[in-house]
């Protein structure tokens, strides 16, 4: 090399946002080979309620009660909501790259507080719905879906909870923080999945 040169490193845009400047952990990599195998669950699912919705001619709940709709204020704020949290979830893994772990669990704290609410609104909705799970395929289609991701939403919330405990115990620095980066992708994936694909569909499906 000539006297004078600078070798550069050059760092791929996506694994630097995901990880770092650093190699991409064995272990992101399952988180991620396991939310692909996520989002195909929920692309069967999305694809049974489609064939359902074209072969049914009453969409309606046979019990004379009405959908959800999404123009009512409470469903479309909360969606707000749990999509925004994809951005206090991702400064809290910026954090603790940088050994912040104070912000980090600040950070975490506010997810697990509208995480939290997203689920007790939830069950608001489910318990105010006019029709049960038995009402015709769309009532059918509306818990299954709804209820699955509401499953997600809970096991993410306690990934996240696991976290921000072991956060408290110091377990997290600039070093050692791929838990805190797994977390953060599959809370991407659980907003990517209410607001792209069943939000629209159950909502807004005609």
């Amino acid at each position: 090399m000539a006297a004078g040169t600078v070798s550069t490193k050059r760092v791929h845009p996506v694994r630097s946002f995901l990880v770092g400047d650093e190699p991409m952990p064995p272990a992101l990599w399952g988180i991620i080979f396991f939310i692909f195998s996520e989002i195909m669950f929920f692309s069967g699912l999305i694809a049974a309620m489609l064939a359902l919705h074209a072969d049914t001619l009453h969409w309606e709940p046979t019990n004379g009660g009405h959908r959800v709709h999404g123009d009512e204020l409470r469903p479309i704020l909360f969606t707000v909501m749990l999509v925004s949290t994809s951005v206090p979830m991702q400064i809290a893994a910026f954090a603790i790259r940088k050994g912040n772990r104070r912000l980090m669990l600040w950070m975490m704290g506010i997810v697990l507080v509208i995480g939290t609410a997203f689920i007790i609104n939830q069950g608001f909705e489910w318990g105010e719905a006019m029709f049960g799970i038995s009402d015709g395929t769309y009532a059918a289609s509306f818990y299954t879906l709804t209820g699955f991701h509401g499953a997600h939403v809970i096991g993410g919330l306690v990934f996240i909870l696991a976290q921000f405990v072991r956060g408290l115990l110091g377990h997290f620095d600039a070093k050692r923080n791929t838990a805190v980066e797994a977390a953060t992708l599959y809370w991407h994936f659980v907003g990517f999945v209410w607001l792209l694909v069943i939000f629209p569909l159950v909502f807004f499906l005609s």
